[in-house]
């Protein structure tokens, strides 16, 4: 099972990502382009997703996973922590940075982890 402790310790895997303080609670952002939330009296994050990828995670396991409020029509998924083992979890992160990130600062990302 994943952690909080998890989630920010993949996120600060990712160039350019930080958590910020938005509308009461923590969020992560890449520059100022938001790539999720974090609920951790709820042990729940938000990530941003395709809507695809949305649908086939719902109905994988919809007790983990969830269209979130707000921004789900565009996507975005909940993620429940104690649902996803800390590899699924890296996995949606990456992603979800991925489709927020600089392309320069993703292709670095890639270049470095092929180990070039």
């Amino acid at each position: 099972m994943a952690t909080v402790a998890d989630f920010r310790a993949i996120l600060a895997e990712l160039p350019g990502a930080e958590e910020v303080e938005k509308w009461g609670s923590p969020h992560v952002v890449v520059g100022d382009k938001l790539l999720g939330g974090l609920n951790e009296a709820t042990g729940v994050v938000s990530l941003k997703a395709s809507k695809d990828d949305q649908t086939a995670l719902v109905a994988s396991d919809p007790d983990t996973f969830g269209v979130a409020a707000y921004v789900g029509r565009y996507g975005w998924i909940t993620v429940r922590l104690a649902g996803v083992g800390v590899d699924e979890l890296r996995e949606l992160v990456v992603e979800a940075w991925r489709r927020t990130a600089p392309k320069r600062e993703v292709k670095a990302f890639d270049a470095a982890a092929d180990g070039g």
